[in-house]
C-alpha cells in the first residue's frame, strides 16, 4: 500500500514539472520575443541614421560615430539598478526569513514581482519611445509616478509629449501621474 502512495506522488510531481516546463517555455518566449523586436527596430532605425549621417559627411572626411546612449542616462539607469538590486536583495531575506508569518512573507514575494514588472515595463517603454524618433530615453516609474526624460534635437511640443504620456499609460494603466521631460542633445 505504501510503495503505491510514493508511487502515484511520484509521478504527480514528474507530471507536474513537465507542464511547468512546458508553460514556462511557450509563455515568457512570447513577452520577449516582442521586447526583442521593439530593440531590434530601435537599432535597426540608429543603424540607418548613422549610416545616413557618415555618407553625408564623407564628402568632407570626417568620421560619424553614435554612442549607445548618453553618459548621464547610463549613470541614472546603473542607479536606479543598483537600488532595485538592494531592494529585491531585501525582499529575498525577508521571503527566505522563517520567523515571519506567511502573510509577511507574501507580500514581499508579491513586491518582488512587482519591482521586476515594473522594471520589464520600463524597459519595453524606454525602446518604444526610441522609436519615435528619439536620441536617448529614460523612464523611471515609482508607485503611480512615471518620470520620462527624453533626449532629443527637435524643439519639445505638446503633442509629442502626449504621445509619450499615452504611450505609458497605455503600458501602465495603474499610473495617475506622468511627467515628460526635455533634454536638449549635444
Amino acid at each position: 500500500m505504501l510503495l503505491k502512495k510514493q508511487t502515484v506522488w511520484l509521478l504527480t510531481m514528474l507530471s507536474l514539472v513537465v507542464v511547468l516546463s512546458v508553460y514556462y517555455i511557450t509563455s515568457p518566449e512570447q513577452k520577449t520575443n516582442n521586447l526583442a523586436q521593439v530593440q531590434q527596430e530601435a537599432a535597426d532605425k540608429a543603424e540607418t541614421k548613422t549610416k545616413s549621417s557618415a555618407k553625408s559627411n564623407e564628402d568632407e572626411k570626417t568620421i560619424v560615430s553614435t554612442i549607445a546612449g548618453d553618459a548621464e542616462f547610463e549613470e541614472m539607469r546603473m542607479e536606479l539598478d543598483e537600488s532595485r538590486s538592494k531592494q529585491e536583495e531585501d525582499l529575498t531575506n525577508t521571503i527566505a526569513s522563517t520567523n515571519l508569518p506567511p502573510s509577511e512573507r507574501s507580500k514581499a514575494k508579491d513586491q518582488m514581482e512587482q519591482l521586476r514588472e515594473t522594471a520589464q515595463k520600463e524597459e519595453l517603454l524606454e525602446g518604444l519611445i526610441k522609436t519615435m524618433g528619439y536620441e536617448d530615453v529614460l523612464v523611471r516609474a515609482d508607485g503611480e509616478k512615471v518620470n520620462v526624460t527624453v533626449k532629443s534635437k527637435n524643439k519639445p511640443s505638446a503633442s509629442e509629449a502626449n504621445k509619450i504620456i499615452l504611450e505609458v499609460k497605455k503600458e501602465m494603466g495603474e499610473t495617475n501621474f506622468v511627467a515628460v521631460t526635455y533634454q536638449p542633445s549635444k
